[in-house]
């Protein structure tokens, strides 16, 4: 079974996601850990509620980015976790993490890549007017959104659509995408 840590700083929607996916057998997987940066985030509430264990830490309590990314990377070793799902992370993944995971940490941006890279694809997307946005599911690397990509879907922007509904549709696609995408990583044995 492959073991998954999913990442998370916030509501953890798409921890929910996948976490629904493994329940009703789509998902072939397992969530061994959530890893969150921020010890009050709904996230972790819900990884409770789901029995998953959780790595929560507080990143002001560690010197660098450096000592508590070895903290994180002893975790991932200790559950031998064969595959890092961000889902909302709001940190840029440093060389301790990347070198020990390199190809085996995906994400997930609400833009269609190269479109939109970093903070608020959304609200970017909207603010450009653009008639359609999307998901990127994609390979992290050392940059902001780089990565090579490994799938997309497209979301239609509604004339006259508020912030809130554009982000709406694309977390609708982004909590099916996901899963979808890495079930085809685990069935492809990548």
């Amino acid at each position: 079974m492959t073991k998954l840590a999913v990442f998370a700083s916030g509501t953890g929607s798409n921890y929910n996601a996948i976490v629904e996916a493994v329940k009703n057998g789509t998902l072939d997987a397992e969530v061994s850990v959530l890893v969150c940066d921020k010890p009050n985030a709904e996230v972790v509430e819900k990884a409770k509620l789901n029995g998953t264990p959780a790595f929560v830490f507080d990143p002001k309590q560690y010197r660098n980015k450096q000592m508590f990314e070895a903290k994180i990377v002893e975790v991932l070793q200790e559950e031998k976790i064969d595959l890092i799902i961000l889902a909302g992370y709001m940190r840029m993944i440093g060389k301790t993490l990347l070198r020990p995971f390199e190809g085996k940490i995906i994400n997930i941006h609400p833009s269609l890549l190269p479109s939109f890279p970093g903070l608020d694809a959304i609200g970017q997307a909207f603010d450009a007017g653009v008639k359609v946005s999307g998901v990127t599911v994609h390979y992290v690397d050392a940059g902001m959104d780089t990565g090579k990509i490994i799938a997309q879907q497209a979301v239609d922007v509604q004339d006259g659509s508020s912030r809130d509904e554009l982000q709406h549709a694309i977390q609708q696609v982004e909590h099916q995408l996901y899963p979808a995408t890495i079930q085809k990583l685990i069935t492809r044995g990548e």
